[in-house]
């Protein structure tokens, strides 16, 4: 909801960028998509390290009170 007030903002105080902004949007958006998905990858794969690394501890009753 903020954005859209802000946008809206922004298309009384200089109409041209809002315009420009409300059309570039979808192709910035489809650009950073892969780097959105490889950042979900990475993640992935650090908590499967962390689990990895943590698993002794749990095993032997660390997480456990």
């Amino acid at each position: 909801m903020i954005g859209f007030v802000l946008w809206l903002l922004l298309l009384v105080v200089c109409w041209p960028l809002a315009l420009a902004a409300l059309l570039l949007y979808p192709l910035i958006w489809l650009l950073l998509l892969p780097f959105r998905l490889f950042g979900l990858a990475f993640e992935g794969v650090f908590e499967l390290l962390r689990a990895i690394v943590l698993l002794p501890a749990r095993v032997l009753g660390g997480g456990r009170r």
